[in-house]
């Protein structure tokens, strides 16, 4: 059987924030198809601003879900903050600078089914991604806008990693209430800390690279998921000595029947859930609220509490492991990364590109085109016709670094 479940403000939002970004994202390589996102961005923001209740129920129906969310503040601000990032209307840029979470990127949510629960975003509590985007893409904000989402990004990562630091296996995940009298890990836990391991990346960029701890606090997290918990068990297919075999999955289902194939490698899965919600773990004898939160989980088809497979826990999964492919080699105590001065851009190179991007910081003032800690080459407070000469001579091979770097 198919169900059809009727269209929500909050469902509305998030197509009018992600098609917003796809056409910001398209527009180099198909200006067809990213004129059609902002056409359906736009008319999907005034179809929520017409009908800015109609939420999606609480409680559990036919065909799936619940997916309940009777709170959409977040889902308007993400949309507006992703529409004006990509458009630069004011009409997006009042409606955001009026939203209570304004510059916001929260360390505990307050929406959807996560009432209470330590992270970042999630499908029900989306305005850090809102907060990522103003932080991330050169708009028309002021630079101490700018600075303001950066900063609460790495406030929001200084709890992740202080709650890292206070659990026995690294994990930056609090147990918490998550319903009928139950204290502990909620469904998808893995992916909390997928998106919170985001959280510190981002942070570790917006220090301009500088600052290890959250580049070292991702990299935990992402131990967490490859085995370091008390389970030795590598929640993502086809990795390490004890990966995952059996996820709950319709197509992917070997367990089950033996003419379906097995899952590939690279396939996050729930996790631990002090809910234990399926028939399976409580048919194989346990109950909740008497096993410890991260020993909540079984790898086996059945159990679609622990062990089931979404795109929305996989999407942080992949950003993760590219990040850290890229920056994984420079954790480690004691290391400190190699000096980024002269990169202005950030694009791992200092050349002809940085000295541009300099000269339109100076005629435009519009910090987002800089990386500030970067481009400060004589460690002076101020970035200035100083530091351009500087960046010439370092170019020019007059000298070999920067007074910054001592």
């Amino acid at each position: 059987d198919r169900y059809l479940q009727p269209p929500s403000t909050a469902a509305t939002l998030n197509l009018a924030a992600v098609a917003a970004q796809a056409s910001r994202l398209w527009e180099d390589y198909d200006q067809t198809f990213a004129s059609k996102c902002l056409t359906v961005a736009k008319s999907t923001w005034l179809a929520a601003i017409e009908h800015p209740e109609i939420y999606a129920p609480m409680a559990q129906e036919s065909g799936g879900g619940a997916y309940g969310d009777d709170y959409v503040k977040d889902e308007f601000y993400w949309a507006a903050c992703e529409l004006f990032v990509t458009t630069g209307d004011t009409e997006y840029l009042d409606y955001m600078k009026s939203s209570s979470h304004y510059l916001e990127m929260p360390s505990e949510l307050v929406g959807g089914e996560a009432l209470g629960l330590t992270g970042c975003f999630d499908w029900g509590n989306t305005a850090g991604l809102g907060t990522i985007s103003l932080a991330l893409v050169p708009n028309d904000l002021e630079a101490s806008e700018v600075a303001g989402a950066r900063a609460n990004i790495k406030a929001a990562a200084d709890d992740f990693i202080a709650i890292g630091n206070a659990q026995g296996y690294g994990a930056p995940i609090e147990e918490k209430s998550i319903g009928d009298n139950l204290v502990g890990y909620p469904w998808g836990s893995n992916s909390f800390i997928a998106n919170e391991a985001i959280v510190m990346a981002y942070a570790y960029d917006f220090s301009g690279k500088k600052d290890v701890k959250y580049l070292s606090g991702a990299s935990s997290a992402m131990d967490y998921l490859m085995g370091r918990n008390p389970n030795v068990q590598c929640y993502v297919t086809g990795y390490g000595e004890n990966p995952v075999e059996n996820p709950h999955h319709r197509f992917w289902a070997y367990q089950a029947d033996d003419t379906f194939p097995k899952a590939p490698a690279g396939c996050l899965v729930g996790g631990p859930n002090s809910g234990l919600q399926d028939p399976w773990v409580l048919g194989s004898g346990w109950q909740p609220g008497v096993m410890s939160a991260q020993k909540c989980y079984m790898d086996n088809i059945e159990s679609w509490s622990t062990n089931e497979i979404t795109i929305n826990w996989n999407s942080p999964l992949a950003w993760v492991a590219a990040y850290l492919d890229e920056e994984g080699s420079k954790v480690g105590e004691g290391i400190v990364p190699p000096s980024y001065y002269g990169d202005t851009n950030e694009d791992g190179a200092i050349d002809s590109l940085d000295l541009i991007a300099l000269k339109l910081y100076l005629l435009t003032r519009d910090i987002t085109t800089i990386n500030a800690d970067n481009s400060d080459l004589n460690a002076d407070g101020s970035i200035d016709a100083i530091d351009m000469t500087l960046l010439k001579r370092y170019l020019l091979m007059e000298i070999t670094k920067f007074p910054a770097e001592g």
